[in-house]
């Protein structure tokens, strides 16, 4: 078999064929097909109320949608049993938008958590993963015992981070990674996750309305409006795409600034 032939076969990390969703009376999404491939880091834009957290729920299995199919490592999320549920938990890692930490948990429980919820890992093991993933987010040890009150927005987002990291996902889904942070706290963390991904060769689905983290990170752009998928290309194609909504999100003298980034 050809090497193009073999790539061929090689399901995308996420496909999405026909996807509707309905609230009610209201229609969110129509008919959306998108496809994710393996090492991509894939920003997912729109405007409020567009469904773009939605859309992610329903990538990760926390909603199914009214019509259409949703995949995830070519495996059916809806059609999946208990068992090949659990099995496409572990692939993935999530980091909400306000991180999402287990108040009542230190910063070691809430990494451990994902570990511990395997019930295969022994705590000495456990205990080395945690601090292994600590540093990698840039913490150091004693910031193990800290509470989540104790924390500040940047560290959060780190321990949010390291946790989302926890289980070595292949696909990483990252929800406004940078909303709360000032600009200095919201680059560094940008710079993080890059430099983690090019180590780690994960793929990334990011919602952001940032242009920044989305300049800084994305190396494909998906744009949501009227319901469907309006454009989905590198930054450059998604520029050239001539349309209400994308000359407003885009094209500002702020947006072209931000933007120039990802196109040098």
């Amino acid at each position: 078999m050809t090497a193009t032939a073999t790539a061929s076969t090689i399901s995308p990390v996420v496909e999405l064929r026909g996807v509707c969703t309905r609230f009610g009376e209201t229609v969110i999404h129509q008919d959306i097909d998108l496809d994710v491939e393996a090492g991509q880091i894939l920003g997912l834009v729109g405007g409020s109320g567009s469904g773009k957290t939605t859309l992610l729920r329903e990538i990760v299995g926390l909603l199914l949608p009214n019509a259409g199919s949703v995949k995830l490592f070519g495996q059916s999320v809806s059609a999946a049993n208990p068992q090949q549920r659990r099995g496409l938990r572990r692939r993935f890692g999530m980091l909400f938008q306000r991180g999402a930490l287990f108040s009542a948990l230190s910063v070691f429980d809430n990494i451990a958590f994902p570990l511990r919820e395997l019930r295969v890992l022994d705590e000495e093991i456990i205990r080395d993963l945690v601090y292994l993933k600590l540093g990698m987010v840039e913490l150091e040890a004693p910031h193990a015992q800290l509470m989540p009150a104790e924390l500040s927005g940047g560290m959060v987002k780190r321990v949010a981070l390291a946790r989302a990291l926890s289980l070595e996902p292949e696909l990483l889904v990252l929800d406004e990674p940078t909303s709360g942070l000032d600009p200095d706290l919201a680059d560094s963390f940008v710079r993080l996750i890059a430099m983690l991904q090019k180590e780690l060769a994960f793929t990334v689905i990011m919602v952001t309305h940032d242009l920044e983290t989305l300049a800084g990170l994305a190396t494909r752009i998906a744009v949501l409006a009227e319901q469907r998928i309006i454009a989905c290309g590198t930054p450059a194609e998604v520029l050239a795409v001539d349309h209400p909504f994308i000359r407003s999100f885009f094209c500002s003298e702020h947006a072209a600034a931000a933007m120039q980034k990802g196109l040098v």
